[in-house]
C-alpha cells in the first residue's frame, strides 16, 4: 500500500459533482474534528467513516487519525443498509499496513 492512494483514485472515477460533494465533507471532517452525526460515525475501534448523501446513493469513506492526520482508508458506494464487512475488512488491513502491522 506504500504510496499507493485508493481513495483518490476512487474519488476520481465519479462524476464531477459527486466528488466535489464528498470532498466538501472529508474537508468538513478534517478542519471540523471532532464532529458526530449526521456527518460522521465511528464505525469501530480507531475507524471513522464519513458519510456523503449523493442524488440517488450514498457514499462512505472510511478513515482513521494518524495524530494530527486524516488518512483516508477507504471509499465506497454504500449498497446495504449495513455496512459490507468485506469494506470494513479493507480499512482494517490498510491501517495494520499503515501502522506497520502487517
Amino acid at each position: 500500500m506504500s504510496g499507493s492512494e485508493p481513495v483518490r483514485e476512487w474519488l476520481q472515477a465519479l462524476p464531477k459533482h459527486e466528488k466535489k460533494a464528498i470532498g466538501e465533507n472529508i474537508k468538513a471532517a478534517q478542519f471540523g474534528w471532532p464532529l458526530g452525526l449526521p456527518l460522521i460515525e465511528h464505525i469501530a475501534g480507531d475507524i471513522w467513516e464519513v458519510r456523503t448523501k449523493l442524488e440517488n446513493r450514498i457514499a462512505r469513506v472510511l478513515f482513521t487519525f494518524e495524530g494530527n492526520t486524516m488518512v483516508l482508508l477507504h471509499g465506497f458506494i454504500k449498497k446495504d443498509r449495513r455496512t459490507r464487512r468485506s469494506d470494513l475488512e479493507l480499512a482494517r488491513d490498510r491501517l495494520k499496513c499503515l501502522r506497520g502491522d502487517e
